[in-house]
């Protein structure tokens, strides 16, 4: 399914995994947001207007507060059941909306695993005559968008490290931020405003446990001497992940890494 190729053979022009080099040294933690639309409108939204403002949904629990948790927690068993590697489920921000998390080891299954888990969350959703919507700003107006936080690291963070790798690290991303934004999905100027826990798509930023930054830098890696793996907070829900995976490892492997 991951890789469709014209009936001559030539990978289709939508095919962004073929020209990948496996990298099994790249890990990558994918957050991938959504949202459950039923009659044009988010799970839980009233039939006119908007429900209460955000701020009660996340994490929730109870009638009011939520709504799809029978689909999410249905696509999870069925990820765990098929061999992916789904680390956790939460209810998200924004009523009628999700988030899932899986590991993925190597840049090239990394992308394999999360185009598996939205191809079953989609069959899943058929059943409950439901929707998936993956447009980083569902909702205009006072809501938060949808991304595809992307987590990665490679052995060079997660076992020498040092805040001097990470930073540089950073400042490599920086140099790159116009190319990154175009490969991070399509209608992110919505989402990335610099509001809602995010970094102005015009912007590089990163810091350490911001989520208002491009690039996070979780406390728990300062606390463990800077090793571990960095955030990066850009992507929208509709990335593609293989255009992810591809950007991040070229980064990586263009640093020159102390011997």
């Amino acid at each position: 399914m991951c890789e469709v190729l014209n009936p001559d053979g030539t990978p289709h022009s939508t095919n962004n995994r073929h020209d990948i080099k496996e990298d099994k040294d790249c890990w990558f933690g994918f957050e991938q947001e959504y949202t459950l639309i039923k009659n044009g409108k988010p799970l839980g939204f009233p039939k006119d207007g908007n429900p209460d403002p955000q701020g009660m949904y996340y994490c929730s629990v109870g009638t009011r507060n939520v709504n799809g948790r029978e689909i999410a927690e249905e696509h999870l068993d069925t990820c765990l059941s098929a061999g992916l590697k789904i680390t956790g489920i939460n209810a998200e921000v924004l009523l009628g909306q999700w988030e899932y998390q899986i590991l993925g080891i190597g840049n090239k299954r990394a992308g394999d695993d999360l185009w598996l888990t939205r191809y079953l969350l989609h069959r899943i959703c058929e059943k409950y005559g439901v929707h998936v919507e993956f447009h980083p700003k569902p909702v205009l107006g006072d809501w938060n968008g949808s991304g595809l936080h992307t987590n990665f690291s490679n052995l060079e963070m997660r076992e020498k490290g040092g805040e001097n790798l990470f930073k540089g690290i950073c400042e490599n991303l920086r140099g790159r931020h116009t190319e990154f934004i175009e490969n991070y999905g399509s209608s992110n100027e919505l989402r990335l405003t610099g509001d809602y826990e995010t970094a102005n798509i015009n912007n590089f930023s990163y810091g350490i446990s911001d989520r208002g930054s491009s690039i996070r830098i979780p406390v728990g890696v300062v606390n463990d001497n800077w090793k571990g793996y960095l955030e990066d907070r850009r992507p929208a829900s509709n990335a593609d992940p293989y255009k992810i995976t591809k950007l991040i490892t070229q980064t990586l492997n263009e640093m020159e890494y102390e011997k």
